[in-house]
């Protein structure tokens, strides 16, 4: 896909993501290509929704973002309200969404301006509610925990009221959905519904509602499965409910899910991928669907999705396997594929090891020293 112009995504607080944001920016003006920061901010500025930082970055038909999977989902809520491809250059410290290491920064634009990457798509999760979510004056300043400003409520579709199904909402969420409690001393009391049937009524500290490239994430921390991101799936997940079910639920992905606040419930706080969007009152609802959008994220190479899953966790082998020896990485025979096997997703080859970093990624005495800093 020739590349016209870029949105360019930096984790300001990581002195490794500022300089391979000037690797970039260079790599734009030796090709002509327009490149644009978006989602930036300080302190005392407002956040713009999805829709204002697309027109503000003229519409980029690639967004890079240079960070961990935090910065990589604050790229693809833009993104994806353009049909954008997104491209994540890996600086966390977990990496499931992020693609390419920072020393290949320049080859991987090349490869996407050339036609040499591929684009995979994941599913995302849209929303509808019982009414426009607000933010009340004064929990912002409380639950942003210094993080920075938070994003506005999403605004209403143009589709707008749907006669007892509420307002369509301008929601584009890659991870999840979360409606949790407001009040320590209080859980949040939910009537949850699937697919228009009444699973069962939650008292909880939080409700999740994952796709399955969330399902590695705050689901997962609750005790959630993990879902391979090439199915169709919704997964609810309660976090520390009051009741003896406690397990999640694996819903076809045409499946609704609604969450509705019951009368002596507490208020409950929506997030979006772990941004806080409004606030809703007893006796208010939610519905979660999967969206008929797609998010396109950049792939350079097959992705061993199981292979980083043990990696990223540090995965280890059971004590009582140390007599059998360490397994192969890999179980699969040299032979050629069989034609009715030819179908199955098989692992990538192995890769050749890494080169050593470019001297983009290479920070100075003073950075280095900030780094340490925590800064």
């Amino acid at each position: 896909m020739p590349i016209s112009r870029i949105g360019l995504v930096v984790h300001e607080g990581r002195p490794l993501a500022v300089q391979a944001a000037e690797v970039v920016r260079a790599w734009c003006r030796e090709h002509d290509i327009g490149c644009t920061d978006i989602d930036v901010w300080n302190q005392h500025q407002d956040r713009r929704g999805g829709m204002d930082e697309l027109h503000h970055a003229g519409n980029p038909d690639l967004v890079v973002t240079l960070g961990g999977d935090g910065t990589f989902l604050r790229g693809a809520r833009i993104a994806a309200k353009n049909d954008a491809a997104v491209l994540g250059v890996d600086l966390g410290k977990v990496g499931f969404l992020t693609e390419v290491a920072c020393s290949d920064v320049e080859a991987a634009l090349e490869a996407v301006h050339n036609g040499g990457a591929t684009i995979e798509q994941r599913m995302t999760l849209t929303m509808r509610a019982s009414r426009k979510l607000e933010i009340p004056a004064g929990i912002e300043s409380l639950l942003r925990y210094g993080h920075g400003p938070s994003l506005p409520p999403p605004a209403v579709r143009p589709d707008g009221d749907g006669d007892g199904w509420g307002v369509a909402l301008d929601v584009t969420a890659l991870n999840d959905v979360v409606l949790e409690k407001l009040a320590r001393d209080h859980q949040v009391a939910l009537g949850v519904y699937l697919s228009g049937r009444l699973l069962a009524s939650y008292s909880a500290d939080a409700v999740i509602v994952a796709t399955p490239t969330g399902s590695t994430a705050y689901s997962f921390a609750a005790g959630g499965p993990i879902l391979s991101p090439n199915t169709e799936a919704i997964v609810f997940t309660p976090v520390a409910p009051h009741m003896t079910f406690n397990r999640s639920v694996v819903a076809a992905p045409d499946e609704p899910v609604s969450l509705r606040v019951l009368p002596h419930s507490g208020q409950a706080a929506v997030s979006i991928d772990g941004q806080l969007r409004g606030v809703l009152d007893p006796g208010d609802w939610i519905g979660v669907y999967g969206s008929p959008r797609r998010l396109r994220l950049v792939r350079l190479r097959p992705t061993d999705f199981y292979g980083r899953l043990r990696d990223r966790f540090r995965l280890t082998d059971a004590p009582a396997t140390a007599l059998d020896g360490e397994s192969d990485p890999t179980w699969i025979p040299d032979s050629p594929v069989p034609p009715d096997l030819a179908h199955l997703r098989l692992p990538p080859p192995r890769r050749e090891p890494e080169p050593p970093p470019s001297p983009a990624c290479e920070l100075d005495e003073q950075d280095e020293e900030t780094v340490e800093r925590g800064s």
